[in-house]
């Protein structure tokens, strides 16, 4: 039986992984999530519409989890005047949905604006701006990547990353990684007030910093922007704001030699792990909940993860500072409310790195 058993796990991890694919999937549909990524696309079937579009059709891709829920994030090389389309069905009960639009995504947002697409809600499931929700869960999914531009121009995907979870499940603890406590990454603060219309700036003001801070690092000033700039190349013409997951880390891959995402971890202790090997990671949390006492707000908040203190509290470069008021952008929340605070997004963070860097082992199958 136990035999039977490793067939199986070896069998599901083929299935899982296509050519170009790096995951480790964690066994068993109790798990919260689970991140495949793709940067072969040979297995997929292409084709070339009236217009000069290409069409990228993935295989049926199997996750190791059952997944209710479904971010799709890529990086590509877009040159004005080119989009990606990334359109997703799964497969429930042994029957197909359509092909839900993800996101219609350029870089320049000119000649083809920069949407999601509301309103494509049936029986199956629903895209909620950068999400696909199922009503009852699923295994399997197949991508439609459509590329297309002016003149004969087209983008190059780069990358496709597909963060899968179960938000019925619960999330597993991890022990901590000791060796993140005390260590902070020296990394730009940037407010996300004080620019003429600015509204909703966390996530783009989120991005500025950690890009600033590669920018540095990697001495490619081209990466520090200013926070309306940032804000301007994440923009949903559709949601009609900045807060789009996959948006905000396309811009960022769109750089070259970045790799950028949207995943789902379980705890803290895989964010040590990225800030004991140097790496900044973007947390989407909820902003009364970071410090009890504040005014009631249910919105979503990005905040940017720099380091621990020596006792495990974590330290934030935080947005939403009044620099007016005096207030610092660098702040320290108990661990216990980042935890808490986190939950409003089962945990989602965005991880923006070079495409070369040395990252953290991935122990649970999370990127």
């Amino acid at each position: 039986m136990a035999m039977l058993k490793r067939m199986s796990l070896s069998l599901l991890l083929l299935t899982a992984c296509l050519t170009g694919c790096r995951s480790v999937p964690k066994s068993g549909e109790d798990t919260f999530s689970h991140f495949s990524s793709l940067t072969d696309f040979s297995s997929f079937t292409k084709s070339t519409g009236e217009n000069g579009t290409v069409s990228l059709l993935s295989p049926e891709i199997t996750a190791p989890i059952a997944w209710n829920e479904l971010i799709v994030s890529w990086n590509a090389n877009a040159p004005v005047g080119t989009f990606v389309r990334v359109e997703a069905a799964a497969k429930i009960a042994n029957r197909q949905t359509k092909f839900y639009t993800i996101a219609n995504w350029s870089l320049d947002n000119v000649t083809f604006p920069r949407t999601s697409v509301r309103g494509q809600k049936d029986t199956d499931g629903n895209v909620d701006t950068d999400t696909l929700i199922l009503p009852e869960p699923a295994h399997t999914v197949r991508l439609r990547i459509t590329l297309g531009g002016t003149n004969g121009i087209q983008p190059t995907l780069k990358f496709l990353g597909l963060s899968f979870a179960n938000t019925s499940r619960l999330t597993t603890q991890h022990e901590s990684n000791h060796q993140a406590w005390g260590k902070i990454i020296a990394t730009p603060e940037h407010s996300q007030h004080g620019y003429p219309n600015a509204k909703g700036w966390c996530s783009p003001t989120s991005l500025s910093m950690v890009l600033s801070r590669w920018a540095e690092v990697l001495h490619r000033p081209e990466m520090d922007l200013t926070v309306p700039q940032v804000a301007a190349a994440v923009y949903d013409e559709d949601f009609k704001g900045t807060g789009n997951w996959p948006f905000n880390t396309a811009f960022a891959g769109s750089f070259p030699g970045m790799r950028s995402y949207v995943t789902r971890l379980d705890d803290l202790a895989e964010v040590e792990d990225w800030i004991n090997a140097g790496i900044p990671v973007v947390l989407s949390a909820r902003w009364d909940w970071l410090l009890p006492g504040r005014p009631l707000d249910k919105d979503g908040h990005l905040i940017v993860c720099i380091g621990f203190t020596d006792n495990g509290d974590v330290v934030i470069n935080d947005p939403a500072t009044r620099l007016e008021k005096g207030e610092s952008v660098r702040r320290i929340y108990k661990r216990a409310d980042v935890i808490h605070s986190w939950t409003k997004s089962h945990n989602a963070v965005y991880l923006v790195y070079p495409a070369d860097a040395k990252i953290p082992k991935n122990l649970y199958g999370h990127w």
